[in-house]
């Protein structure tokens, strides 16, 4: 059989040009509007005969189209009144908010402090904001280092609040996905993570990295914590749990807004990785550091995990004593000049952010019925929480009540005379103070009676 040989020509015309192929043909052409591509095939073999192929605008049926333009119109006014609606919800919602009130007692000015200067204080650096973040852990635990580097050296240095947390949301969504997202990822935390991460990463001071990528030095990190949970929740919908490649994604999302924590900086004139900066420099060792928690849950006179969900690591080396010596140990450590971080509830009406008092209102317990009952009772019914982490850094004796003055990072700390500071009462301490990190030698004689037999 004799090969076939085919020749194509692609025409472009216009739809109103004659055809040369018949008057069939030139009525379809005419019949539509716009560019015509016209393929004609054409066959040797069969007398020159040819199938001829055109790309022509797509005919569409006018009254489907009307009625599918009279429903986009339809939708649009739908999306519209829906805008309107959810605006509508804003707005009350906003105004609801604005007129939210909250219960707060105050206290006589006879019967408070009303000044930092009446406090025997510790050494310790001006307070700082910790803007819209959720990192107060380590706002006050950075904080109360830097007073231990005082303590130690003498020295003041700034140091790094998110670095800290930089390392700490790798840890926590290295767990996540380890656990299958059975572990809490959250912006919380607890005092000794700081401890916990400079063990492994060492510090570095504020000017070596400040944690944001921008010209607004006020720390934001909504969008940042938004985009890592959702970037975690969807690794584990689609059942990718592998923990390397799921940090390395998180990672490009911090560094994006926090930038990344250099592995060497200058420091008077040094060059310095964070572990030889935190050993020779701020002279710190993370494991002089205990913490201490009071409940009925745990055995008393042993190390006990600490069951809030900020410990998220399940850290079981907290120091579990009877309140009398929890709060005694508080009490002594500030005294003989130490400083010590607490985690404390503060969603209290004796939280009077305008005269900077924490206090317990008659109305809620009298301060003399306040015992280890009372305060686990409101821990396992979670009235108390755990709300904030503050730095202990003075006491007083003011008006037949011990007095411990706190410096703190939150927004209400910003309301009151006293910027930054809060005054807590020592029925607002034995309450609902659940936990505090402080150097071992600050409690001594507390630590020397666990192992013992009571």
């Amino acid at each position: 059989m004799a090969k076939k040989r085919w020749l194509f020509s692609i025409l472009f015309i216009a739809a109103c040009t004659p055809s040369p192929v018949g008057k069939k043909d030139r009525d379809k052409e005419e019949e539509n509007e716009g560019m015509v591509i016209r393929i004609v095939q054409h066959s040797p073999s069969k007398g020159g005969e040819g199938v001829e192929t055109e790309y022509r605008p797509k005919v569409r049926d006018p009254e489907l189209e009307y009625i599918r333009q009279r429903d986009e119109r339809w939708q649009e006014l739908q999306n519209k009144k829906t805008s309107e609606i959810r605006e509508q919800q804003r707005k009350r919602k906003e105004q609801k908010r604005q007129q939210e009130r909250e219960l707060v007692s105050s206290l006589p000015q006879t019967e408070r402090p009303t000044s930092v200067d009446q406090f025997r204080q510790v050494p310790h650096l001006p307070p700082v904001r910790q803007y819209y973040t959720g990192t107060c852990w380590s706002f006050s635990t950075t904080s109360f280092l830097e007073s231990e580097v005082i303590r130690k050296t003498g020295r003041r240095v700034k140091l790094s609040e998110m670095a800290t947390v930089y390392w700490e949301y790798l840890a926590k969504a290295g767990r996540y996905l380890d656990e299958r997202g059975d572990s809490l990822f959250a912006e919380g935390s607890e005092a000794n993570a700081v401890t916990r991460i400079w063990t492994e990463h060492g510090a570095w001071p504020l000017e070596a990295y400040p944690g944001f990528t921008g010209n607004d030095r006020r720390h934001d990190h909504i969008r940042m914590f938004r985009e890592m949970k959702q970037l975690l929740e969807s690794l584990g919908e689609k059942n990718l749990w592998d923990r390397d490649s799921g940090l390395e994604m998180l990672q490009v999302i911090l560094d994006r807004h926090m930038g990344r924590p250099p592995e060497t900086f200058e420091f008077e004139g040094k060059v310095y990785d964070p572990r030889r900066f935190m050993k020779e420099v701020l002279r710190i060792d993370p494991s002089e550091y205990v913490a201490f928690v009071s409940t009925m849950t745990k055995p008393f006179w042993q190390t006990v995990e600490f069951e809030v969900p900020d410990n998220w690591w399940h850290d079981a080396s907290y120091y579990n004593a009877p309140l009398d010596d929890f709060y005694g140990g508080m009490k002594q450590a500030v005294q003989k000049g130490f400083s010590l971080v607490v985690a404390v509830d503060v969603s209290e009406p004796g939280k009077d952010a305008d005269h900077d008092v924490l206090f317990v209102p008659p109305y809620d317990i009298p301060s003399g019925n306040i015992d280890q009952l009372a305060r686990d009772y409101r821990f396992i019914s979670h009235v108390t929480t755990d709300d904030h982490g503050v730095h202990v850094v003075g006491f007083t004796h003011y008006a037949g009540h011990d007095w411990f003055l706190l410096k703190d990072s939150g927004s209400s700390a910003q309301r009151g005379p006293n910027k930054g500071y809060y005054f807590m009462r020592d029925d607002y301490a034995r309450l609902k103070v659940l936990s505090y990190l402080v150097h071992r030698d600050a409690v001594k004689d507390l630590l020397a009676r666990f192992g013992k037999k009571q």
